[in-house]
């Protein structure tokens, strides 16, 4: 009962900081528009699985090289803005098939699995998370924490994460959504591509710390 207090704040920040609109939104928001709602479904779950790769290192002790070293922040940061460039320019350069509608064929679905690897990739390199879960783990949870409760709370926001961007997955590629886009879905399309290139130069031009 006694850390109680710590887990509300921690779940509190968390959902803060994951219903912003970022990487994460604009991936799933992408996904679930140009594939289906099972792609987006799959990379919602593989962004709740990024975090535990951010609870991980932050618990054994990487976070803290992380935090210390420019060098190898800095390679988390180049590596996620290339990443988020280059999805960006897959859909800049896409030719803007039709969504699914009655009678319709989407683009061609990709893998429950690469779906799933685009979201643990989109998160685990994003640096805005790096340095969210570094600050969390180093100021927020105290050092004197249990394992048991911080293990706890990693699995939590995980969970939490997943479940926000399933529901958005879902919202997003809901019938009615898609039908009232299909007739801008390729300025829809080359928009989202544009935000994510701008999202990526923004990454790789900011300041390390």
């Amino acid at each position: 009962m006694e850390y109680l207090p710590i887990i509300a704040t921690v779940t509190l920040i968390h959902m803060l900081a994951v219903i912003s609109p970022g990487p994460d939104f604009i991936m799933i928001t992408r996904n679930s528009l140009i594939y289906s709602r099972k792609t987006g479904v799959y990379s919602a779950l593989g962004l709740g699985f990024g975090i535990l790769i951010h609870v991980t290192y932050s618990l054994i002790g990487i976070g803290l090289l992380i935090s210390k070293s420019i060098l190898l922040f800095n390679f988390i940061k180049y590596l996620g803005a290339a990443y988020l460039i280059y999805i960006g320019y897959k859909s800049l350069t896409s030719k803007g098939s039709h969504l699914q509608t009655a009678g319709q064929n989407r683009k061609k679905d990709i893998s429950k699995l690469s779906a799933f690897k685009i979201g643990i990739i989109t998160n685990a390199t994003n640096p805005k998370a790096t340095l969210f879960f570094l600050s969390l783990f180093t100021v927020v949870i105290s050092p004197s924490t249990p394992l048991g409760v911080k293990l706890f709370m990693g699995i939590e926001m995980a969970v939490l994460t997943s479940a926000w961007f399933i529901l958005v997955a879902f919202l997003v590629s809901h019938h009615i959504v898609k039908s009232r886009l299909e007739k801008v879905h390729g300025f829809a399309e080359k928009f989202i591509g544009v935000v994510l290139v701008t999202l990526g130069i923004k990454v790789a031009l900011s300041g390390s710390k």
